[in-house]
Order: structure tokens, then C-alpha cells, then sequence
């Protein structure tokens, strides 16, 4: 025997989480993928000499429900400790979805973790009551553009933002493809945007912000919110996909940076896109951005330029507003090729907590582009 015998694990609590994942294929093939993750995404080690005792009974992955879907799938509902989660955000991701990833008729659907476990986390610092404070608007959607096309001069870009919040916008944002760029470099583009926006307000009475793209490599991350922030951008906007969530986490907790945190989904796609995805849209955009301390969650919307599913767009908004313990809940802000005629629809189908985004829409609507602003909010007040 190359194990101890019923090792003693300590620090146990009998607390556990668990996870929902949808799997494919016959009840007999779920039920043996469901053991599989349970072990898979803890002990990770052959199942006939798993040692017997605290390993087996607390440590390793406990299948605790397999049920039909109405999709013709199957739901397996698998709890883990909650010591299995460590004390960070990685850890917990690792949990929930490690290696599995690689296995293509498993999809992670939604989390249920108990207060001690989400105590561990901040969450959002301002989330949707505090994001309507900062832009004072309280009775309506929130409305947003990005501000493109790339291969514009940052002052070219500023003259958008002046025109966009001139006509009442509330959040503009860098596109996510707009970063430290030759043509646009970030430390004149972000000081001529915010100029440019707070020049807006002071002729409008409005209190538009503008979302820096801060979205670059690890050691520069922190430097470039602080110097936007300084520079009196509004708020930031991260791509964790690119970053690791855990970066979007470490802004979120630092007591020096006191902006609302856009999370942008670019280079995420495969986690939530196709029939091989890991992730419910719910999951990844919602649940999963708020353990990490984001205040928005931009998505692509069904009806766009991209395959999204109306239960999936859904979804999203669902796990950034559903009770989550002490986390706030977080704006959904639904774009990926949103036109301003559906802007009195998705209030209707999205209700008032939500943002709606209109980029390349905007452009198209007509020439004069402070009045068209100023029509799509009028068709969402």
C-alpha cells in the first residue's frame, strides 16, 4: 500500500458547495461522467485506491442528484467541500470546472455556495444601485456605446465621446480592441476622453462616465487604473478572458481604486459558445463576475451578429441579478450588434436594470449623432 490507511484529513467543516452540470448522453453514460468529475475535479486519482475515510467520504466530489433535462440531457448536481475552495477565486474556479473543461459533453450550469464560502469574497463595490448613483439615473435602462472603430486618433475619439455624452448617454466605454495602440496611445487617449466627457457634463447637467480599457499585461494592469483614474476616467473595463478573472478580483478589493469595473467578454467566446462550451452563460457572465467584483457584464444579445440563444441571453442577465448572499447584484449590459430600434423592445423583454449597448448603431441611425443619442434614450425613458 503506497497510502496511509483512513488518512485523518483536519480542518474538515462537513460543509459543502455544489455544482450543476449538464452532461450528455444516455442516463448510464451521465451517471458514469458525474463520478468522473467528482473525482476528476478533487482528488483527481484512480477511484479503487481513493483511501477510505475523510478522502473518500468529504474530500473527493459527491454526485448527490442526476435528473432529466428538458433539453435531453441530464442535470448532475455534484457538491464539493468547501475546504476544497482554498481561500481564493482561482481555487474555487479550479473546483468547479478544472480538467473536466477538456471534456466535451460537460457543461457547468450554475453555483450554490453557502455564506461561509461567499463571505470570502467582496463581490462588486457598487453593483446596480451604486452604478445609478454615480450616473444619477434611477427610472430607466442605463444606455452605452464603445467608441470605434480602431485606427482613430485619440482626439478623434474624444470628439465621439463629446458628441455621444452631449446627448445624454450614460456610460461610454473604450472598445476592447482600443488599448495602449500607436495611433491611440493610452496615456493621451485617456486624459483627452475624460476631458472630453466631464466638458459634456458641464454643459448638459448629466453625469456621463467613461470606461478606460485597462486590459494589458500583468504588471501593467494596476498602473494603468490608477492612471486613469487619475486621468478622470469613470470607470475601468477589463477582459478577463484575457487577464484571468482573478485580475478583474484584485481591482475590485484594492482600497485605492474607487471606479465601477466593466467586464468585457472578448476572447471568452469558447467557454459559453457551441455545444462543447463549459459554461452557462448565467454561469461565466453572471455568477462567476460577481465572485470577482464586477459591477457590469457585457454580453453579446440574441438577435446580434452572434449565435446567442434567447435562453442564453437571458440566462446572463438572470445570474447577474438573482440573490447571490451579500453580493450585489450586477448590471447586465446586452450589446454584440445591437440596433437602436430595438431599444423600446429590450426594455420590455430586460426590464429597467439593464444596460444597453449600441455601438456601430449609432453610426448608421443618421448623420447628426448627438441627436441620434439623444433619440435612443427617448426610446428607452
Amino acid at each position: 500500500m503506497t497510502l496511509p490507511v483512513r488518512p485523518h484529513v483536519p480542518n474538515l467543516s462537513g460543509e459543502r458547495f455544489r455544482v450543476v452540470y449538464r452532461l450528455a448522453g444516455s442516463e448510464a453514460d451521465a451517471a458514469q461522467t458525474a463520478r468522473t468529475i467528482a473525482n476528476e475535479q478533487t482528488v483527481e486519482f484512480p477511484d479503487a485506491v481513493v483511501p477510505d475515510g475523510d478522502i473518500r467520504d468529504q474530500v473527493m466530489g459527491r454526485v448527490e442528484a442526476l435528473d432529466a433535462d428538458a433539453s435531453d440531457g441530464w442535470l448532475a448536481t455534484i457538491s464539493y467541500a468547501v475546504e476544497t475552495a482554498g481561500s481564493d477565486l482561482p481555487q474555487l474556479l479550479n473546483v468547479v470546472m478544472g480538467l473536466t473543461s477538456l471534456l466535451t459533453t460537460v457543461r457547468a450550469e450554475r453555483i450554490d455556495l453557502p455564506d461561509s464560502l461567499l463571505d470570502r469574497f467582496n463581490g462588486p463595490r457598487f453593483g446596480i444601485e451604486g452604478l445609478r448613483e454615480v450616473v444619477g439615473v434611477w427610472d430607466r435602462p442605463l444606455l452605452s456605446t464603445a467608441l470605434k472603430p480602431m485606427g482613430l486618433s485619440s482626439e478623434h475619439l474624444a470628439d465621439l465621446a463629446y458628441r455621444c455624452a452631449l446627448g445624454g448617454l450614460d456610460i461610454l466605454k473604450d472598445d476592447h480592441g482600443i488599448t495602449d495602440l500607436p495611433f491611440s496611445p493610452f496615456e493621451e487617449r485617456v486624459p483627452r476622453i475624460a476631458e472630453a466627457v466631464a466638458r459634456a457634463n458641464a454643459e448638459t447637467g448629466y453625469n456621463c462616465i467613461y470606461a478606460a480599457n485597462i486590459t494589458a499585461s500583468a504588471d501593467r494592469i494596476v498602473e494603468r487604473a490608477y492612471q486613469a483614474q487619475d486621468a478622470g476616467a469613470g470607470a475601468l473595463m477589463l477582459s478577463p478572458a484575457l487577464t484571468g478573472f482573478d485580475a478583474l478580483r484584485m481591482l475590485a478589493d484594492d482600497p485605492d481604486i474607487d471606479l465601477p469595473l466593466l467586464s468585457h467578454p472578448t476572447f471568452g467566446g469558447s467557454n459559453v459558445a457551441g455545444d462543447s462550451a463549459s459554461f452557462s452563460h448565467r454561469l461565466y457572465y453572471g455568477q462567476f463576475l460577481r465572485l470577482a467584483g464586477a459591477d457590469v457584464s457585457v454580453y453579446a444579445n440574441t438577435g446580434g451578429r452572434f449565435p446567442v440563444s434567447v435562453a442564453d441571453s437571458h440566462g446572463a442577465a438572470a445570474g447577474c441579478r438573482e440573490p447571490m448572499g451579500s453580493l450585489k447584484p450586477i448590471f447586465p449590459m446586452i450589446g454584440g450588434g445591437m440596433t437602436l430600434d430595438r431599444g423600446h423592445a429590450l426594455r420590455a423583454e430586460y426590464g429597467i436594470e439593464a444596460i444597453f449597448l449600441v455601438g456601430g448603431g449609432l453610426h448608421t441611425a443618421g448623420p447628426d449623432l448627438t441627436a441620434t443619442v439623444r433619440r435612443f434614450v427617448e426610446l428607452v425613458s
